[in-house]
């Protein structure tokens, strides 16, 4: 059960990173491979804030998000916006060249060692049906279920949520009906990135802030996303929580060595049944 508690708590952080990546996807059509560099922000800034600053956890929470939520403002206007429609595909490669930079900042401004976040709560393991899991990761869980049922819900039931479906279906479709095709992907990009910076304290204590993290974190969340299926948020967390129990369950009873190949080859096993993940289907359009 450990086991167990410990795969559902590093299954739901690939859960809140792969819901950034999907909040930009359903709303500008776009992958944003940055979005593993915010998080990383985030938890150095928590970092900052309670260790160096000592200030109360709560400005952590609101620096991230400020942070986060500048950061992807100038992204979305520097790296996206002059090459979204023009060039196939381009913001991909302007996307991660926004987290390469983003990891050399942060090397250069807390070097390349890490740092443990200090969590805000109780650090007394808590007994659960025979196994122990942190205070901090009961958090984590817990958020992974909630966002993003409250996100699908917003994504069906507002005027906000359906012109991001819109906008992410057919960009001049929607613009003929009056959507603002490019204030939607800003305020998807800002409000993803904000997100995730929102997350450092609450992550930190588990990845640590490390300039680097982003990357590992990025490959792993982008197979969960694949495997939920893209653009659904019930599909992050399904796929979220699948691959952290494969990784922690192939860790324990086989090796680590084994983590990586088990794990893509259930991808491959996956897609070969279900191309369009387990919470997406293959639409048929008249052309």
């Amino acid at each position: 059960m450990t086991t167990f508690f410990s795969a559902l708590s590093t299954g739901a952080i690939y859960t809140l990173l792969a819901l950034g990546f999907n909040v930009v996807f359903v709303s500008a059509g776009m992958f944003n491979f940055a979005q593993a560099q915010f998080m990383m922000v985030g938890t150095f800034v928590s970092y900052w804030v309670a260790v160096q600053l000592h200030l109360p956890v709560a400005l952590g929470f609101a620096f991230g998000l400020v942070i986060g939520f500048s950061l992807g403002v100038i992204e979305e206007r520097v790296a996206i916006r002059p090459v979204l429609g023009k060039v196939a595909h381009a913001e991909l490669i302007t996307t991660i060249g926004t987290g390469i930079i983003l990891d050399g900042l942060a090397s250069l401004l807390w070097g390349t060692q890490p740092f443990q976040v200090p969590f805000f709560g109780s650090i007394t393991p808590i007994k659960i049906a025979g196994g122990y899991v942190d205070p901090d990761e009961v958090i984590v869980i817990g958020a992974a279920v909630v966002v993003p049922i409250a996100l699908e819900v917003w994504s069906r039931n507002s005027l906000l949520g359906l012109a991001c479906l819109a906008s992410s279906e057919d960009r001049q479709a929607a613009m003929v009906r009056g959507i603002n095709t490019r204030r939607v992907s800003l305020i998807a990009v800002a409000a993803a990135a904000g997100f995730a910076g929102l997350l450092g304290p609450l992550i930190g204590p588990q990845t640590y802030a490390v300039y680097n993290i982003g990357d590992t974190l990025a490959i792993t969340s982008f197979v969960a996303m694949a495997i939920g299926g893209f653009g659904s948020y019930l599909g992050s967390m399904a796929g979220g929580f699948a691959v952290g129990l494969i990784e922690q369950f192939s860790v324990r009873y086989l090796s680590a060595e084994y983590q990586n190949v088990i794990l893509f080859g259930a991808l491959v096993i996956l897609l070969m049944l279900r191309p369009a993940g387990l919470f997406s289907s293959a639409r048929v359009r008249v052309v």
